[in-house]
């Protein structure tokens, strides 16, 4: 049986009895790499279909459609730059008009650059509350402008942090602007009801970095309350979880292996 929704959104593209007009559409933000690869792939399993946002990397999101593709899902890439307005708020409206209509929004995509209360400064605060928080109430307004257009009902889902509920002030301006985002979670869930609903998930440490390598990852991943995890496919899995379950809205899923439960006066890579 599919997993994708038993009854989607009316409006569909496409003649009625065609199979893609019966599936539904997710945009996912920053699909090329990274967690919001892992939630792409994971829906194309479950029966959507999906516009892959980019910035950057058009080469990945091209490569990722491809790979979607021959799961059987249809697959379309879109760049822009979420901190421009302008080009946030056509993102939904494109995709839509590409793939015929847009039933769920996973707000991945996210600025995240070092700084602290010392070189704190407008100037990157601004750039990462731009992406971060208003890009994806952007977003999540154009969603509802569609779905409640069609009488239909949809779904975003914001990715959040588990530092929110463990802080330390590492990352300083990114923390803020996904604190921002986690209070727009619950105004928006309460502002698009009844036709859409809005869901955070928060990852803890799931992927090496820059900062954090493979072996280091392992070893701060086996030192948290579960000893292992999570992996970007359980990130995935809760993405799709908060899609298929209709009576969960303004609420937040915290995917870190238990993570938040440890106190860190520094970020992890610290």
């Amino acid at each position: 049986m599919s997993e994708a929704p038993s009854s989607p959104a009316s409006g569909a593209a496409g003649a009625a009895g065609d199979p893609a007009a019966q599936r539904p559409v997710a945009l996912v933000t920053g699909a090329a790499r990274r967690i919001g690869r892992a939630v792409a792939v994971r829906l194309a399993e479950a029966g959507w279909d999906l516009a892959l946002h980019y910035r950057g990397s058009r080469d990945e999101a091209e490569q990722l459609g491809a790979c979607l593709r021959a799961l059987g899902a249809r697959a379309e890439s879109f760049g822009a730059e979420l901190g421009d307005e302008a080009q946030a708020r056509e993102l939904v409206p494109r995709a839509a008009g590409a793939l015929g209509r847009v039933d769920a929004l996973v707000n991945n995509a996210s600025l995240f650059e070092y700084d602290a209360v010392a070189d704190f400064g407008a100037e990157a605060a601004l750039r990462h509350y731009r992406v971060n928080t208003v890009a994806p109430v952007l977003l999540a307004r154009a969603l509802h402008e569609d779905v409640a257009r069609r009488g239909a009902r949809g779904c975003v889902v914001n990715l959040l942090d588990q530092k929110l509920w463990n802080p330390n002030p590492d990352h300083l301006s990114y923390t803020l602007s996904k604190a921002a985002l986690r209070e727009a979670n619950t105004l928006l869930a309460q502002a698009l009801a009844p036709h859409v609903r809005v869901v955070g998930v928060a990852p803890g440490m799931t992927l090496g970095s820059e900062l954090i390598d493979e072996a280091r990852l392992r070893e701060l991943q086996a030192a948290g309350p579960l000893g292992e995890g999570p992996r970007a496919e359980d990130v995935a899995d809760a993405v799709l979880f908060a899609l298929r379950n209709p009576a969960i809205s303004g609420c937040e899923l915290l995917v870190d292996a238990g993570q938040h439960l440890q106190p860190r006066s520094r970020d992890f890579a610290f």
